[in-house]
């Protein structure tokens, strides 16, 4: 269940041994959906992207903005009539978004069936120490999974945009851009820091 104004970590897999990203191409195109599908209810803070999965870090906007990208509810008041609706229309969006892709990525590479994993999966943070080293563990997750041996070298994650994109929440977790950049630096050496975001991923299958 998504929420106005809490964070979450969404992640999901490529279905069976296939890639969601064949080729470079593949990446833009599915930023560019993203965006388009999930701006208008979600402010993304962190991000990254590999051939088999991905993770997003976003903020579900407040329920005063969401009333503006679904006019039926027309007011708070008529929100709170129908709570349980809102949460529903959020992971719809999410869904239209990851279908919308599928459709297109199937027609391009000519195969049928579901691209990804069924249902998305999605966890509440709720914590800044957790959204500290889940910021990190986004980043350094293609060092991770050896798609690369060095997080710069890396082009599909918000690594280097992040600290421009969330000035104010990057200032309240790493205190200063040059201890943001040792982190990185430091931490893509030493998994063992992440192992409670690993066991959350798999406790959420």
């Amino acid at each position: 269940m998504l929420m106005p104004g809490r964070y979450y970590h969404i992640y999901n897999h490529a279905n069976g041994d296939d890639n969601l990203f064949r080729e470079e191409r593949n990446y833009s195109y599915f930023l560019e959906k993203y965006h388009l599908h999930i701006d208008p209810v979600a402010d993304t803070i962190a991000w990254c992207l590999m051939p088999n999965h991905f993770h997003l870090l976003v903020r579900i906007k407040d329920a005063e903005d969401l009333i503006q990208t679904f006019p039926k509810f027309r007011t708070l008041e008529k929100w709170k009539e129908a709570p349980a609706a809102l949460p529903h229309l959020l992971s719809k969006k999410f869904a239209n978004f990851f279908s919308s892709y599928t459709q297109s990525f199937n027609k391009v590479y000519e195969r049928r069936g579901s691209l990804f994993l069924k249902n998305f999966r999605r966890k509440l943070v709720e914590s800044e120490g957790y959204l500290f080293q889940l910021i990190l563990y986004i980043h350094l997750n293609p060092v991770k999974h050896g798609f690369t041996h060095n997080v710069e070298d890396w082009k599909w994650h918000s690594r280097n945009e992040f600290w421009e994109m969330n000035p104010v929440l990057a200032k309240t977790l790493f205190t200063n851009k040059d201890l943001y950049n040792k982190l990185h630096d430091s931490q893509q050496k030493d998994f063992s820091d992440y192992q409670m975001i690993e066991n959350d991923i798999q406790n959420n299958k």
